[in-house]
């Protein structure tokens, strides 16, 4: 049974469906995959750009990326959908960056005989073959319990959350809210409504006012890789560095670098290189109709802290080849 999407994504589907209507499908030759990301400037977005063009070399398949520029900007990424529609691609892989505004289009694209398969965060929908991602409630809950054990299960926290109606860091954070209660039982949770925002610049800002707000707050949890680089930025603005237990979500150059030297205590790390090419591998394997699709696959969440970061697994799952 189909959920209900919201008004937005309801309305939009009927244009997405007189547009498919005079569709006709480009050239031939290779299948024509779309890979749509949540937003292109972010490493997490480019590993799994790296991972998709992998699995198209080995494939065989036409991989063709595009997504928004901004990871609230919902419109844009319905745009872009229905443009893959109307150009008749094979098949697509989604990461919708709303769980609910996406279900038209990916309703509208289905119906229109494309494969789909959601990659990174959830839609409230049935209309599509897979979903590969992150199981990110249990990576909210491993950032609960590495927060726990570094604060010495006592004192005070807060989770800085990332934005409304992103399933995959709501899920981290109901997942770091339950680990709490379950790890840190004596911990004081001091602030957990607060938005950082889809920007590092944004995240930093409300970071400030955090840190102003609670300036004895001994330990903190954020659930993305651009809300723990604002994050990171204000500590170290406020030459707090270090001083407040800091435990985060996802790797870049940027964060690792805190983590070797002891701002960041912990970060839950997936596997975007593997949400990546194995959303394209799903898509291609449905459309070739090779074998019967897995409908939930999930690709991994591993604690990533100062005393494993060297080991090999680790080093493998931090630093994938983006060429």
């Amino acid at each position: 049974m189909r959920r209900m999407w919201t008004t937005l994504g309801a309305a939009l589907l009927a244009g997405t469906m007189l547009l498919t209507g005079c569709g006709k499908r480009e050239g031939s030759g290779k299948l024509r995959i779309a890979v749509v990301p949540k937003g292109t400037t972010h490493v997490f977005w480019k590993s799994i750009h790296a991972g998709a063009l992998k699995a198209g070399r080995e494939l065989d398949v036409e991989i063709i990326w595009k997504g928004p520029q901004r990871e609230d900007d919902r419109m844009q990424q319905i745009e872009v959908v229905q443009n893959f529609i109307t150009r008749r691609v094979d098949g697509i892989v989604l990461a919708p960056l709303d769980s609910s505004a996406l279900v038209g289009p990916v309703v509208a694209a289905t119906e229109a005989g494309i494969q789909v398969v959601i990659i990174d965060s959830a839609l409230n929908s049935d209309a599509f073959l897979s979903f590969v991602a992150t199981d990110n409630r249990q990576g909210g809950k491993l950032a609960a319990k590495r927060l726990c054990e570094v604060m010495g299960g006592k004192g005070k926290a807060l989770m800085m959350r990332y934005a409304e109606g992103s399933a995959s860091t709501e899920e981290r954070e109901a997942g770091f809210l339950d680990g709490m209660k379950e790890f840190g039982p004596d911990i004081e949770l001091v602030s957990t409504n607060q938005y950082g925002g889809v920007t590092a610049e944004s995240a930093q800002q409300r970071a400030s006012q955090l840190l102003t707000r609670f300036p004895d707050v001994d330990g903190i949890f954020c659930p993305n890789e651009s809300t723990t680089y604002g994050m990171l930025r204000a500590l170290e603005t406020a030459g707090r560095a270090g001083q407040v237990k800091f435990v985060g979500f996802d790797a870049s150059e940027s964060l690792l670098a805190g983590l070797r030297n002891g701002a960041i205590h912990g970060l839950s790390v997936q596997n975007p290189f593997k949400m990546g090419y194995v959303g394209v591998a799903t898509v291609v394997t449905a459309i070739r109709g090779e074998e019967k699709v897995e409908p939930l696959i999930d690709t991994g969440v591993v604690m990533v802290t100062p005393e494993n970061i060297g080991e090999p697994a680790i080093v493998e799952l931090i630093s994938p080849d983006l060429e």
